[in-house]
């Protein structure tokens, strides 16, 4: 698909830079038959069907900016988290990427700090751009370590530093498993309350697609099949499986909750058929995808000319999506992570 086609204008003002509360946030209805309605996130739980399956993503987003210096010059030096890699000796070692005055060389020693607390850390290796850093924590402690030394990574349109407040909310409130660096957005607007009346009502199962800086990735290239997909881990168990199977069986209808969940449904139906996965995918998804999973879709508005919009343009139709667009930015809605929501009923046939 050309990139081009999936651009509208996006004016500054209608990026939000704070969260309201949860349930709180409106929301955009785009009808099976195009027709689009406004009301509000806590309409969701009226709006899903009856006995679906309402499948989330439970990752968890870590404080993957870190902030000290190098612990002979004492240059400043910024490090940002991309994924853990397991722990050898006493370091716990992350692929990572960062800038500092005078670069970032194999071997070099830091001091990771913020309000008074640090821990040492060393360079281990570096290819270009990346590197793999190893943070001296001791076993099992690694990620409360990086809640008292990091920083909350908020996506790059947000322009303003985090804040204490952002540790909870650029969280969802059923996040379990600690690995992305950036939150799963539409999860993001659900409540506890909605979810006992959503397990009332239907059934809710999760999966783990660990959100990486990739999703941010601008697209470089005039056509999306010329764009070199980033990777994500995905963990999509047997059980899950099994309950979609029936489902389908039955007629009920599967629900994601955001796009990361699409792209770890369809990931593990590759083949067509759904079956059971752990282990990276590089799944891109653009107009002309034939969906074997998903039936609907509550998700975020995304950005201009990006895989994420391509996904929902290939799920809703890709004009259906541009006009839809439209008439949420001539409602004065709010875009992006902490932006409002929409319920896509159906996806395009």
């Amino acid at each position: 698909m050309k990139l081009s086609l999936l651009d509208y204008e996006l004016p500054q003002e209608r990026i939000a830079e704070e969260a309201e509360a949860r349930g709180s946030a409106r929301l955009l209805i785009l009808r099976a038959d195009g027709r689009t309605e406004e009301g509000h996130v806590r309409d969701f739980v009226r709006e899903v069907p009856k006995d679906s399956v309402v499948v989330i993503n439970d990752t968890r987003v870590f404080s993957a900016r870190l902030l000290g210096h190098k612990a002979v010059s004492k240059g400043r030096v910024e490090i940002f988290l991309l994924e853990h890699e397991g722990r050898e000796g006493d370091l716990e070692v992350f692929r990572a990427m960062g800038r500092a005055s005078k670069g970032l060389k194999e071997g070099t020693e830091l001091e990771l700090e913020r309000d008074g607390t640090s821990t040492p850390a060393r360079i281990l290796s570096s290819t270009g751009e990346n590197f793999r850093v190893g943070i001296r924590a001791l076993p099992g402690t690694i990620w409360s370590l990086l809640e008292t030394i990091g920083h909350v990574p908020l996506p790059p349109y947000i322009q303003r530093a985090d804040r204490e407040d952002d540790r909870s909310r650029y969280q969802t409130v059923f996040a379990d498993k600690p690995g992305a660096v950036a939150a799963p957005t539409a999860g993001l607007h659900f409540t506890e309350e909605m979810l006992t009346e959503l397990r009332a009502k239907t059934e809710v199962v999760s999966l783990t697609l660990h959100v990486g800086l990739g999703t941010f990735q601008s697209v470089k290239v005039d056509d999306l099949d010329d764009h070199p997909m980033h990777e994500e881990r995905v963990t999509v168990s047997p059980s899950v499986v099994e309950t979609i199977l029936r489902a389908k069986k039955q007629g009920r209808p599967i629900v994601a909750i955001g796009t990361t969940v699409v792209r770890a449904l369809e990931s593990a139906a590759k083949g067509g058929v759904l079956e059971p996965l752990e282990g990276p995918t590089r799944l891109l998804i653009q107009p002309g995808y034939t969906f074997n999973v998903v039936d609907s879709l509550f998700t975020n508005f995304h950005m201009p000319k990006s895989t994420l919009l391509a996904l929902v343009s290939a799920f809703a139709g890709h004009e259906r999506i541009l006009a839809a667009y439209r008439d949420a930015l001539s409602r004065n809605f709010r875009f992006l992570s902490y932006g409002d929501a929409m319920w896509i009923e159906k996806r395009n046939a």
